[in-house]
């Protein structure tokens, strides 16, 4: 198996990031603030509610949960069209905990020996979104629930400020009492990354240890109005699960999203212990298979399989794990045995699937757009700020909630790169929605069939 890139970024943007010249970004003063005590339960008639067992066949939606999804997402799309300036946050990423009580082989993304986010940092964190237009709000780890407590207060909060709380889990904490507690509160979408079916040593996020929790949040989504998706990464070693995952949530009406696994986009610390023989990475020996695998879920989608991904997404990430693998495409073409030839890269070419040959006939990945620093921002646990999910772990300052220093050249010059080596399905999605025409073919649409069903895709 082929090793993986230390790194995906050229080696000048990892060093700008990682070494810069410049002071460290720190962190706000500690002002001492409070998060009220949630009012439980403020919906008693739902917590005695047992829930649907069978989903209904089309999910419908009231009008205060329109409502809520009008003010998360609308909003504050037309204040950034509006208003003067780059920065007009409409999706955040709120970490409330670095650590985790799983580790995941090809996870880089949580480091055991960070202190979680306080409560004064983390009602000033909402507090400064919310004066800057910013409505959705996305708790993040780790594993945002290590704190049930905590985590119970900054969904009350952020919801009773008409704020659309998601929250992503492994769904080992999620527990019915905590389920209900964080749906009475308001939470809009439990986001549960699954892996596995069953548990592997490489992949611990898996179906059946949280089957219990999963049963409850399931049933209990109609009764309290959010939703309940997977967030499935794909890897070299768990293809026969993405399968059965995504055809036990299609049964249950439960939408899927999928990842291609990737190294990590910067150099990470000595935390990261999963570097080498990584049983998940995937090399020119597996891309057969996984076009396979893209192509049965490209064909779910197709057959009204409930999925965030559009066709076009699913099909670059074909490219996408032939660009991240380090490997010359003009010389090894599309097939991953070495004996692709041009006419591969033509066709891929041709076709538009996420590539692009620059002025010095390198391939990169195309610019998609990314609105990262500009309507998406990441709140690390200190209260210090970064554009993204994937850069969360750059030493470069980009102020915290009390500064914040986003420069639109110096994102723009950035982005030139790390765009080619990024896949991010949330900041895709965000790019290709930042446009006024779709977002108004989409709200026809969806106004045509009454405000029904789940999650799919913009495009």
């Amino acid at each position: 198996m082929m090793r993986p890139a230390k790194f995906r970024v050229d080696v000048d943007l990892n060093n700008l990031l990682m070494m810069s010249n410049s002071a460290p970004p720190v962190p706000p003063m500690n002002n001492g603030l409070r998060l009220p005590e949630p009012v439980f339960p403020r919906f008693p008639e739902k917590l005695a509610n047992p829930g649907l067992a069978t989903p209904p066949e089309r999910r419908s939606w009231t009008t205060s949960q329109i409502l809520r999804a009008t003010r998360g997402w609308l909003g504050p799309y037309l204040r950034s069209r509006a208003l003067p300036g780059d920065f007009h946050p409409i999706t955040a990423y709120l970490f409330v905990e670095y650590k985790c009580n799983l580790d995941c082989w090809y996870c880089p993304s949580y480091d055991n020996s960070v202190n979680g986010m306080s409560e004064d940092i983390a009602r000033r964190s909402v507090d400064w979104l919310y004066d800057h237009g910013g409505r959705v709000l996305a708790l993040m780890g780790g594993e945002p629930l290590l704190r049930p407590k905590f985590v119970h207060k900054v969904v009350y909060y952020a919801a009773r400020k008409g704020m659309w709380v998601y929250i992503a889990t492994n769904g080992r904490l999620l527990r019915p009492d905590l389920a209900d507690r964080l749906g009475d509160a308001g939470v809009a979408v439990f986001n549960l990354a699954l892996d596995s079916w069953d548990e592997k040593e490489s992949l611990p996020k898996a179906f059946v240890p949280v089957q219990e929790n999963l049963e409850h949040l399931r049933q209990k989504q109609y009764v309290y109005g959010y939703m309940v998706f997977f967030n499935i990464n794909i890897c070299r070693n768990n293809h026969e699960d993405v399968k059965r995952l995504t055809e036990w949530a299609h049964e249950h009406r439960i939408a899927t999203d999928y990842h291609i696994n990737e190294s990590p986009m910067l150099d990470q610390t000595d935390h990261f212990r999963h570097m080498d023989n990584n049983p998940t990475y995937i090399g020119p020996e597996d891309w057969r298979a996984v076009d396979e695998l893209v192509d049965w879920i490209v064909a779910k989608n197709r057959a009204g399989y409930q999925m965030v991904n559009s066709v076009s997404r699913l099909l670059e990430m074909k490219t996408f794990m032939r660009m991240s693998s380090g490997l010359d495409l003009r010389q090894v073409g599309w097939n991953g045995d070495g004996t692709g030839n041009n006419g591969d890269l033509s066709r891929m070419l041709a076709a538009n699937q996420g590539i692009r040959q620059d002025e010095n006939g390198e391939l990169r990945f195309a610019d998609w757009s990314c609105r990262a620093g500009q309507n998406n921002i990441v709140i690390r646990t200190d209260g210090t700020l970064a554009p993204c999910f994937p850069l969360y772990p750059a030493t470069f300052d980009w102020g915290n909630i009390e500064n914040f220093r986003f420069d639109h050249a110096q994102l723009n010059d950035m982005k030139k790169t790390c765009q080619s080596h990024c896949f991010s399905t949330l900041n895709h999605n965000l790019a290709y929605c930042y446009n006024d025409a779709r977002v108004i073919k989409w709200l026809w649409q969806q106004a045509k069939h009454g405000f029904r069903g789940g999650a799919r895709s913009f495009e």
